[in-house]
């Protein structure tokens, strides 16, 4: 072999290699990009459903509480009668202000 069948056979050499390397990190990033891919396609369907299922809880347990509430209020004014000894204090008192009121307008007009 002459010198320039070496400088050939090294700049084939080179070529072929950085080819075959170039080919290799293509290919693998393709497979990594195609992982991450799939890898976030993932992570936002388990996300989305998390999402659903907290909202759901969330809005439950509110509904739970409220309805809770608004029975123990009905509860409590069912069981509210007109001869309570504190609702008949309630009604006494507020006869007398009105009754005072009528007193005090009367002195007044007169």
């Amino acid at each position: 072999m002459s010198a320039p069948d070496w400088s050939n056979l090294t700049l084939h050499l080179e070529g072929s290699l950085t080819s075959a390397l170039g080919h290799y990190l293509d290919n693998w990033r393709h497979n990594m990009t195609a992982a991450a891919n799939a890898l976030d396609k993932t992570l936002a369907e388990e996300n989305f459903r998390s999402v659903i299922w907290y909202l759901a809880v969330m809005i439950g347990m509110f509904a739970f509480i409220i309805v809770a509430m608004l029975v123990s209020t009905v509860k409590s004014k069912r069981r509210e009668h007109s001869n309570d000894p504190y609702h008949q204090y309630i009604k006494e008192d507020w006869t007398a202000q009105i009754q005072q009121g009528d007193v005090v307008n009367n002195f007044a007009a007169a």
